[in-house]
């Protein structure tokens, strides 16, 4: 017992004096590793993009970075600015050879219809051509409006460990398919 006394007080003196001899160091501090991607999000980018495709078509996509929608613009607006174009012109043929068969004059490319004809193009060429303006406008806007969208949800996490997937299991007391949605998400 007398031997049990000075020994535990030599083991106390030695693990403190360890101790005292790690609490000097100050210049080793323990920082803390994250472990998540900071993802800056940066509110005026929808409106960057939108911005940027109002002023010129696929450039709204070029700033997401999204290079293969910009033909699928330029596709869409051509083509239908192609129909514009194309309807206008016999539009005004049609007018200009009804207004020359008004003055008197029947020589034109239209020699084989009457009056009542070039009325009735000139009235389904307008309405194409009006059409043809709309469906320009429409896919304009569309291209602003997919340029804003894709902006907007570039910014969403969108990785392998969130996900929503359908799923068919087995019922257990009628062994019957059923459909149902899991939510996964892995940390």
């Amino acid at each position: 017992m007398n031997k049990i006394i000075p020994i535990g007080l030599l083991f106390f003196l030695l693990g403190s004096a360890t101790v005292f001899a790690q609490s000097k160091k100050e210049d080793a501090a323990l920082i803390a590793k994250d472990t998540l991607k900071s993802n800056d999000i940066d509110p005026l980018t929808p409106a960057k993009a939108a911005f940027y495709s109002a002023i010129l078509p696929g450039l709204g996509q070029a700033y997401n970075k999204k290079y293969w929608k910009i033909p699928l613009v330029y596709g869409a607006i051509g083509t239908s600015l192609y129909f514009y174009i194309d309807n206008n012109k016999k539009y005004h043929q049609y007018r200009d050879a009804y207004k020359r068969r008004l003055e008197g004059h029947n020589n034109d490319e239209f020699q084989y219809l009457d009056d009542s004809r070039l009325i009735a193009g000139q009235k389904f060429y307008q309405r194409n051509r009006d059409l043809s303006a709309l469906v320009t406008l429409g896919f304009y806007v569309l291209n602003i409006i997919d340029a804003n969208v894709d902006a907007a949800l570039i910014q969403f996490n969108v990785n392998e460990r969130l996900s929503l997937r359908p799923e068919i299991y087995p019922d257990d007391v009628t062994l019957r398919p059923n459909v149902g949605l899991t939510f996964n998400y892995h940390f």
